[in-house]
């Protein structure tokens, strides 16, 4: 089983490593009395305090397992390798490398890995409707004049 490697941290940051893509099949997640092989969360790991966020490998004809929902949070996934299907409330379309999906709280979402090579998934999950114009990354950023010390 892979772990997650904590790489640096500071006041302001943190650094982990969860493996090459190729490697995220070997992480288990504990869910319950099952373990599914092949996801692992990185936000507790990071100290993450807005979002969560977690990797995962399907091996071919593999789904999810499950459809779900979420109380409040806001999905976004992107498809890191591979290719497959996405469902939401009951569509389907196909995704592959560079597809990225946002799902609504309540949106009823499935991915299945319908190729012939591992899928490798990244899902960024938030609270949703938390933003608002104001929180534009075009106004919220400061660039410093400091200079950069490589």
């Amino acid at each position: 089983m892979r772990t997650i490697e904590n790489i640096k941290s500071g006041k302001n940051y943190a650094a982990v490593n969860v493996g090459r893509m190729d490697q995220i099949i070997e992480h288990e997640l504990p869910m319950g009395p099952n373990v599914i092989q092949g996801k692992v969360f990185v936000g507790q790991a990071l100290g993450v305090t807005g979002s969560e966020l977690s990797f995962q490998t399907l091996v071919p004809g593999q789904d999810s397992g499950f459809l779900h929902t979420h109380k409040t949070h806001e999905e976004l996934y992107f498809i890191l390798k591979g290719e497959g299907l996405y469902q939401v409330d009951g569509e389907q379309f196909v995704v592959s490398e560079g597809t990225v999906i946002r799902v609504s709280p309540e949106g009823k979402r499935a991915l299945k890995n319908t190729g012939t090579t591992d899928m490798v998934m990244l899902c960024i999950q938030y609270r949703a409707n938390a933003f608002t114009e104001a929180d534009s990354p075009m106004t919220d950023g400061n660039i410093l004049p400091d200079a950069l010390t490589w």
